[in-house]
């Protein structure tokens, strides 16, 4: 799983999850605490798409390998 992740997709998570705890601690239970809990979702979901994109780039290059050595096969 660490392979799809970068240095910065993990300095990215961290630093929201402070951001997020911090605000938790500062602002306490309230409305602002509303906002800051979307913006710490919209971080984490931008990352599970980053992974899930970097997962399916990596299958279809594999896919595309495949085709490609079964052509240069069909060629000899």
């Amino acid at each position: 799983m660490s392979e799809h992740f970068d240095a910065g997709s993990s300095v990215v998570i961290a630093i929201t999850f402070v951001f997020f705890v911090l605000a938790l601690f500062t602002k306490g239970l309230t409305h602002d605490l509303l906002l800051e809990a979307g913006v710490f979702l919209v971080s984490v979901k931008l990352i599970i798409m980053a992974y899930k994109s970097s997962i399916t780039t990596k299958t279809l290059l594999k896919e595309l390998q495949d085709i490609k050595d079964a052509l240069e096969k069909r060629k000899e």
